[in-house]
């Protein structure tokens, strides 16, 4: 096997669930192999450089080995190697979104009896 899909190859090292939204990622520019952009139908070969923009955060990858088929995640993870850099920048990413204060979602309608009392207190009311 010479050359493989990219949204095939993605979608088979679980970057993306199912393989529609890996040609979606393509479609919408998220995915570069060597510097460029890279269409759903591109073949990926070993040693191909890609750059991979998902949920998961922005990947920088070296193709190790291809594969077709969709297998564990142990597996996949065998078939491509994350550069340093990348690994990196997005931990420290994680780590801050970690770190920033989680906000409960605006309630909808009028304050609660609680809610109430805890306005007033901080408006110093109390």
């Amino acid at each position: 096997m010479t050359g493989v899909r990219v949204d095939k190859w993605l979608w088979a090292e679980r970057f993306f669930k199912t393989r529609s939204l890996a040609a979606r990622a393509c479609e919408l520019g998220r995915i570069e192999s060597n510097g460029q952009g890279a269409k759903a139908a591109r073949e990926v070969r070993v040693g191909d450089r890609l750059q991979v923009k998902n949920d998961g955060g922005d990947f920088q990858v070296e193709v190790l080995a291809l594969s077709e088929m969709r297998g564990p995640a142990a597996v996949a993870q065998t078939l491509y190697q994350e550069t340093k850099a990348s690994r990196e920048l997005r931990l420290k990413l994680a780590d801050e979104r970690k770190a920033m204060p989680h906000f409960d979602s605006l309630r909808e309608g009028k304050p609660s009896k609680r809610d109430r009392r805890e306005i007033e207190r901080l408006r110093g009311r109390a």
